[in-house]
């Protein structure tokens, strides 16, 4: 009795459910329960370390990693198994499961992405494991091929697209709204030995740039969280000089509302047609909406749209007589 007792106090904890919960469809390390489950790594290991001992959590080392599963417990534990998973799936309308699950999916798809860390012999689609495969590796390369065009980062964040984008570019200039998370992306390009990028505080509503100042404009996963998306879009095509182009990375439409209150968005995507609006409606040409990335199971789907500022009559000319350099 001592024992069954100790057990149901154990899992009268919501963040152990919800460990429990993931764990039961996935093997995952700490690091990647932290991002699903939103809690200090420390929480997760203190977690994990209290299941591992009630039997209700196994751990298995691979590639120098541990990893976490659900497991069987045995003694007066043992009916709990059948027990929690009807529970499990019987909760998996609530918002609080949902949640769990699309930050999850978005975890599978990173793990896929980076072939190093699973490709262990139980590795799903082994055909995939190819030394040296690497989408970032991918994207720089194809960055060799861009002109030394000028760039604008628009909603830069912390700085990673940024800083891509530098290696190529003759110059960037990155905006976003929160001077703290300036902070962060300019002493990351110190590190990275980065210098030349030009970072402005401002709102994508309101940019702080000169009319027709570069080559290309880029929000990416930006849109969202801007207060009137029309006018952020509409400014990006100020910005850009005639033939230059607008290029959005956003979410297509979903119904994920906790997105909200955990990342700040403001709005839950967009329809393809909405972005195709818009990106017309700021006089834009040549527009094209299409999927950039999607998996099964993810209520995620990155929509990549574009659209060039027409050329004036005096760029026309100038192309004639010289190559532009887009």
């Amino acid at each position: 009795m001592k024992q069954a007792s100790a057990l149901y106090r154990l899992l009268g904890d919501e963040a152990r459910l919800r460990l429990l919960r993931v764990l039961s469809s996935e093997r995952l390390n700490v690091t990647e329960l932290t991002g699903v489950l939103g809690l200090a790594q420390s929480g997760v290991s203190r977690h994990l370390g209290l299941l591992k001992d009630a039997g209700l959590v196994a751990e298995e080392r691979d590639g120098g990693f541990s990893y976490y599963r659900a497991a069987t417990p045995a003694g007066a534990g043992a009916p709990l198994a059948a027990i929690l998973q009807a529970q499990f799936d019987a909760s998996a309308s609530d918002p609080a499961v949902r949640a769990d699950e699309a930050r999850l999916q978005e975890v599978l798809r990173l793990r896929k992405e980076n072939f190093d860390a699973h490709a262990g012999p139980d590795t799903r689609d082994a055909r995939q494991l190819v030394p040296g495969r690497s989408w970032a590796a991918w994207s720089r390369a194809l960055g060799l091929l861009m002109p030394r065009v000028k760039v604008a980062d628009l909603g830069c964040g912390e700085g990673y697209l940024t800083i891509e984008a530098a290696r190529w570019a003759s110059r960037v200039i990155a905006v976003d709204r929160s001077e703290v998370v300036l902070t962060r992306a300019k002493a990351l390009a110190q590190r990275r030995r980065v210098s030349n990028v030009i970072w402005k505080k401002g709102e994508l509503e309101h940019l702080p740039m000169k009319d027709a100042s570069v080559d290309i404009a880029m929000l990416s996963q930006a849109l969202h969280h801007a207060q009137a998306p029309a006018r952020a879009v509409a400014e990006a095509a100020r910005v850009t000089t005639p033939g230059g182009r607008v290029l959005l990375l956003d979410l297509r439409a979903h119904d994920e509302e906790w997105v909200r209150s955990k990342l700040g968005d403001r709005r839950l995507g967009f329809a393809d047609e909405e972005l195709r609006r818009m990106l017309t409606a700021s006089g834009l040409t040549d527009v094209k909406v299409g999927v950039g990335a999607r998996k099964a199971g993810d209520p995620f789907t990155v929509l990549v749209a574009a659209g060039v500022k027409p050329a004036t009559n005096h760029a026309k000319r100038t192309r004639q007589t010289k190559p532009h350099d887009l």
